[in-house]
């Protein structure tokens, strides 16, 4: 009867709350990871962006024969990365419209 409700038992339930709580903490880890990344990636990812030019002051400005408009981000920011070595007085933003807001909003800028 010793045996039975001192060593036996408790043993019992030791594992049991040993292993449930092992699987509540992988459990909560997992559902986090989850979460983080559903809200992570992007949802509406643009369909085209723009190049925006800015001058020493600010002001938005316009260089004569360089491409302002692309489909694909890569590209985009390995135009901007171009134009900032050949045109280093000025800074580029680069800005897609989203359907949810009025403004275009800015991605990259150097």
């Amino acid at each position: 009867m010793a045996v039975l409700f001192g060593q036996t038992i408790p043993a019992t339930f030791m594992t049991f709350f040993k292993y449930a709580g092992e699987t509540i903490i992988l459990a909560t880890v997992f559902l986090f990871a989850l979460t983080w990344f559903l809200k992570a990636r992007p949802h509406n990812r643009p369909k085209n962006y723009s190049v925006v030019v800015f001058d020493v002051y600010g002001q938005i400005s316009k260089i004569q024969d360089i491409r302002t408009e692309f489909k694909t981000h890569d590209v985009a920011w390995s135009f901007m990365k171009q134009y900032k070595k050949e045109y280093p007085l000025y800074n580029f933003a680069m800005v897609s419209k989203l359907s949810k807001t009025d403004k275009p909003t800015i991605f990259r800028y150097i």
